[in-house]
């Protein structure tokens, strides 16, 4: 019985990771595919109709590497705080006997991300 209901949810898993998968390269080609078009136009286009898109086209690409460095800040405190709170559980599990600097591992993979975002990566500015 235990192995009927594993072998559906398997199956189960994969069909929708392969779906959903799909979906994702449909939607970026569209992307990808109204973006040509749209620099095509902007091509053919004459006077400061280009230079106005193309203010508009840089103004989101900044929206979007603004997006994802915040993104990355929020993932590193994230990570800080299950480092932090791992931490604490598992010494309160056994004290000084219990593994519990693994809960740095977490702790320093968000410290390394907070130090990348504000510290190392390129900025548009």
């Amino acid at each position: 019985m235990i192995l009927l209901f594993v072998s559906i949810l398997v199956v189960c898993v994969f069909t929708f990771l392969s779906i959903a998968v799909f979906t994702a390269s449909r939607r970026k080609e569209r992307e990808a595919y109204y973006k040509g078009e749209s620099m095509r136009r902007i091509a053919e286009t004459q006077g400061n109709a280009a230079a106005s898109i193309l203010d508009v086209m840089r103004e989101e690409e900044r929206q979007r590497e603004r997006r994802r460095r915040e993104g990355m800040k929020i993932g590193g405190l994230i990570n800080i705080a299950v480092g932090v709170g791992l931490t604490i559980f598992l010494y309160s599990l056994g004290g000084k006997e219990s593994p519990y600097l693994c809960g740095l591992i977490p702790g320093l993979i968000g410290v390394a991300m907070l130090v990348y975002v504000l510290k190392l990566a390129p900025t548009a500015e």
